[in-house]
Formats: structure tokens, sequence, C-alpha cells
């Protein structure tokens, strides 16, 4: 979420940033809530202190905030720790921990509301929300969210007489007062000790971690003197759960059947389970997210590194049938990396500036470039065989493995030899960020704002920083210094500028989007950044 300056972090990346697979890479993707189902609800009576159960598609690992940026990971963090603005559904800030605030491209300054505790009781103060902020912002702490949130380099000074909290910016910022905002806020015993954040402790959040059980389930139990919240929220409010249950169930017709069953209050669904639920009448709160998307390894001596093979091998694809299969038909064409509703940026980076589908000229394509045809098909140049490793996320739901094969047998038509690799969320990690062990990645990363996406399409490379397919776009790093210096809207046609860069060197092929419904039984929640908001959460009565 921020314009990022320098190094960022190798990280422990979800749906999403986000890698959405892996990554949000932070999250990605976000609107209010609605759906088909909203009526039903409107004459049932609400009732206090029920369990909230949620479905997460994978573990979350660490629930640290400030190390990870993986999607599912952020989930759960929603419900342990604030930040300090929220975002209202047209995009504008509210109150968070702060009540007022103000911000250029290099500066802001926030200031805190009275009475905000920590889950041990301990006051919460302008000097703890400044140790948070110089955490990240120190690049010797490796902090993914850094170059995210918070741009490296920035700095953060407290006066404890007025609680309030100033930010210097370690490069400009066009979204500093959004970005700085969004920041999870964590306690000073977290600070002190990271490996209570680790297991979800030292919170400022509505909920407490109360039992971890890793790959199945995370108990957590409302916070009695939570009395602050996102905008005008009340802690009076009837239907408010009494706890959360956050269950890993990455198969997503088992999260669909126990939805209906009633022992899930909540799931994203993805793929033709959507269908049957609906059809059920069931709440729905729906948000965008990149789905298909295409990234090349250009590390050294990777294949990818060459741009008329990265051209022949999007050209080859037929994008729109590929779209359909990925997302049951009921996906979008894609605009651009930024998904998040409402659209920091309003524009369409891709149409025109993808190769168009022709597979004929793909292979004249490969040929012109030196690859013949090998003994078993497979192309060879210099005794170098066209032999692509492709990872996809395995955590995406039934269409994910369908969608990878079709992309397998269309690239062997051309001469590629593609091995699939199916990888979950920290598999995806570990791939991309650690041993980079891949050629092709069909892993969607999607941003919230564009200038979220700075340190995973430029900069450090793995294990120095988060660009993890080690793009050199000139044109792209020229855009965003210049998008950098501006603020909020007027920051956006250079933006945009800079999206086009990649998709015209086919640095990335962005080709669908995904509208995912976050469906409820015997609830009703928004959903912002692709997370259930869980301020806004409200149980019926069964």
């Amino acid at each position: 979420m921020s314009a990022a300056r320098g190094t960022a972090a190798r990280t422990g990346l979800r749906h999403t940033v986000m890698l959405v697979g892996a990554v949000a890479l932070t999250a990605s993707a976000c609107s209010g809530g609605s759906g088909s189902g909203q009526g039903a609800d409107g004459n049932r009576q609400l009732a206090d202190g029920r369990t909230f159960t949620q479905a997460l598609t994978s573990d979350p690992g660490t629930l640290d905030p400030h190390m990870t940026v993986l999607a599912v990971a952020l989930q759960a963090d929603k419900y342990l720790y604030d930040s300090l603005l929220g975002l209202a559904p047209d995009g504008k800030p509210v109150a968070g921990l702060a009540e007022k605030w103000e911000a250029t491209t290099t500066k802001a300054a926030f200031t805190l509301r009275p009475g905000i505790t920590c889950a041990n009781g301990t006051p919460l103060t302008a000097e703890d929300v400044a140790a948070n902020i110089n955490f990240v912002g120190d690049p010797a702490n490796k902090s993914p969210m850094a170059g995210v949130t918070i741009v490296p380099g920035t700095k953060a000074t407290a006066d404890a007489a007025t609680r309030t909290v100033t930010v210097t910016s370690g490069a400009p910022d066009a979204f500093l007062l959004r970005n700085a905002g969004s920041l999870a806020i964590v306690c000073p015993a977290g600070l002190k000790d990271r490996s209570l954040l680790a297991k979800g402790g030292a919170g400022t959040g509505m909920f407490t971690l109360t039992e971890a059980v890793p790959n199945d389930h995370y108990t957590l139990t409302r916070r009695k003197d939570y009395t602050w919240g996102p905008g005008e929220w009340k802690a009076d409010q009837r239907g408010l759960p009494g706890k959360v249950v956050l269950r890993v169930i990455p198969n997503a017709t088992t999260a669909s059947n126990l939805l209906l069953s009633g022992e899930l209050s909540a799931a994203a669904i993805y793929g033709p389970d959507q269908k049957r639920l609906t059809a059920q009448k069931l709440f729905h709160a729906d948000y965008s997210l990149a789905a298909g998307q295409v990234f090349f390894n250009q590390a050294p001596g990777r294949v990818g590194k060459d741009e008329e093979v990265r051209r022949a091998l999007a050209q080859a694809l037929d994008l729109p049938k590929i779209g359909k299969v990925l997302t049951s038909g009921t996906g979008k064409p894609a605009t651009g990396l930024v998904t998040a509703e409402p659209l920091a940026c309003s524009g369409d980076a891709v149409t025109g500036n993808l190769p168009a589908y022709d597979v004929g000229a793909a292979k004249a394509a490969l040929d012109a470039a030196g690859w013949r045809a090998g003994p078993d098909g497979v192309r060879v140049k210099d005794g170098k065989r066209l032999a692509l490793t492709t990872v996809y996320p395995s955590q995406l739901g039934p269409t994910a493995a369908p969608t990878a094969e079709l992309v397998q047998r269309t690239w062997k038509e051309i001469g590629a030899d593609i091995t699939l690799k199916p990888v979950d969320g920290p598999g995806i990690s570990q791939v991309l960020f650690g041993t980079g062990d891949w050629d092709i990645s069909l892993n969607p990363v999607g941003f919230a704002l564009p200038s979220q996406g700075v340190p995973f399409l430029s900069g450090p490379k793995p294990p120095d920083g988060t660009n993890f397919a080690h793009l050199e776009n000139a044109e792209y790093t020229a855009q965003i210094r210049k998008a950098a210096a501006l603020t909020g809207e007027a920051s956006c046609p250079a933006w945009l500028a800079a999206e086009k860069a990649l998709i015209k060197d086919v640095d990335v092929v962005p080709y669908m989007d995904a509208v995912t419904p976050v469906f409820g039984k015997d609830a009703r929640f928004e959903i912002s950044e692709g997370s259930v908001v869980p301020s806004t959460i409200r149980m019926y009565a069964r």
C-alpha cells in the first residue's frame, strides 16, 4: 500500500499483497457487504454472544502483522490488531485508533483516541504507535510490510501530552495517509518479544486469541474492555459475537457444505459451489480480486529473462477461454493490478497492451528467436531445452488445477515442456521468495493501492527484497517515481502508465479478475480489502 523505495524484506507470504494465493501480497480486494440474501435477514432477531465461525483456505502461519503479507494471516490479524484508520465503503478514511489525522506526501500526523488499552489492560500510548512504525520503517528488521504500508526509512515521533504521532515518510508517498493509517498496531509487550505476536498476542483489536491448533482452528474471544472501533462504532450494539473460530478448510466444497449445515458462519467460496449457495439465497458480501495472472522468472539464467520468449508464451494463450475455466465463467477481464473497490485510481492498463492471441505467430516468434524443435518436439536453443517449471495456487479452489493443465497443454503445442507444481500458501512464499525454483507463476498478486506493488514489481530481489520475478523495467521505475511525488488522485495517470509499461513488456500478464462472494449463514458482515471487518459482524438467532 505504499510508494516503496529501498529495501523490502523477504517474506513469509494470500489470498493475495498480496499474493492472492499466498499473499494477499496484502490482500487484495474489497467491497461493501451486499448480496442476494441481504433482504432475508431483515426481520430476524439479532443474537448476542454467539460464535462466528469463519473458514480460512490455509493456515495463516505467523500472526505477527508486521512479518507477513499472507492474506489469510492478514484476515486473522484483523480480529487481533487495530490500525490508526478504518476505511469507509467510499474509500474515505474513518477513525480507528486515531480520532484526528492529516497528511501530505511526506508527513502525516495522527492523534490517538483517549482510553485505548492493550489486550493485557495496559494503556496504548503515542510512543507505542511510533515504535510500530519505526520497526517496519527500519530496513534492518526486514519487515515485508516495508514498502507495502510503510516506506523504508520512514520515522515516527510521539508527543505524549497531545497523544499525537508524527510520521516522516522515507520517500514521497502518494497515499501516505491511507498507508500509514492501515498498519496494524501492536502493543509494547509484543514489540519487546515478537514471539508473542507470532502467536497472536499483545493485540489492540476487538478479540484475543485463546486457543490455537495450527492447520485446524484458532479460537478468539471478544474483549469486554474494547469500546472503540472504526468510525462511530459502539460496543453496546446488538448481535456482536462473543467468540470467533477460524477454521482451516482448504476445500471449497467442504466449506460450502459446512455453511449449509450451519457449522460455518462465513466462507469465501471460489468456483462452481458459488451457484448452489446463491440458489439457497444465503447472504453474501462480494469483493473483486486478481485471479488470472502470469509472471515469468527473469532471474539470470532463466528463460523468462528473454522478452521474445515471454511474448510468445503469452501470445499462445487464449486468455478469455482460460479465464472462463479459472472463474467458472463468473470472472471479468482484468484492467490492471489493483482490484480493491472503491478503486483509488481508475483506468485500463491491460486492454491493447497484451500480445494478441495467435498460436501461429507465437510459434514463428520462437523460431525467429532461435528456439528449434528437438527430436521429442521440445524446443532447444544453444543446447538448452524450453523446459519450464510452472507453479500454481492449489488453495484457490477446484478450478486451479484444470486451469494450469489447460495452460500446460497450450504451451506444449508450441514446443514448451511444462512441469506443473501445485503449491499452497506457505509453499508459494517458500518458492517465490525463498528457493526461487520456478520459471512461470500462475499465482495472482493483487493490490489495494497501486503503490503497494512497488516492492514486488521493482527493486531488491529475494533474499534481500520481494521483487520475486526479478523485474527491471526502467519505464515502470520512472513512472512510480513521478507518481510518488503527487498526492492521491493526482498521481493516478503516472500509476496507470507504470502498469502499462509492465504489461507491454510482458513482465506480468493480468487477464482475469474474480468476483468472490463471502457467504454468511445466520450472520452478516462487511468486507474491506478482501477481509471480513470484525466490527461489522452481526449474528442472528437460529
